[in-house]
């Protein structure tokens, strides 16, 4: 017999549910991210795939994918002209920048 997602999710706790529905929000949410952004700077992914030496199925796949790397997110954003910057917020404190981890030309900053 065969059971549909919706079925085995129905199976789960709430709680879980939610879980796995607010990840599935978040990484449809990354997904739009990248190529409303490409988008917005009026580039296909033919165009974009040429500025970084990729062929355009790469730039789709990158589009999809929710877990990049920091350099092939770089790569993508700079080809377009924009920067990479890295924030980490807590509750308690101020953002604070990470320096180094984006840009394998700075060093990181290493606490020992």
């Amino acid at each position: 017999m065969t059971t549909t997602l919706n079925e085995k999710l129905n199976k789960l706790p709430k709680a879980r549910r939610e879980r796995i529905m607010a990840e599935a929000d978040r990484l449809h949410a990354e997904y739009l991210t990248l190529q409303e952004i490409r988008k917005a700077k009026e580039l296909t992914q033919t165009q974009l795939a040429e500025m970084l030496g990729i062929r355009q199925a790469t730039v789709a796949q990158m589009e999809k994918r929710s877990d990049l790397m920091l350099s092939t997110l770089r790569s993508y954003i700079e080809a377009m002209g924009g920067k990479l910057n890295l924030m980490v917020e807590f509750p308690d404190r101020p953002p604070v920048s990470l320096d180094g981890l984006s840009n394998p030309d700075k060093p990181s900053h290493t606490h020992r």
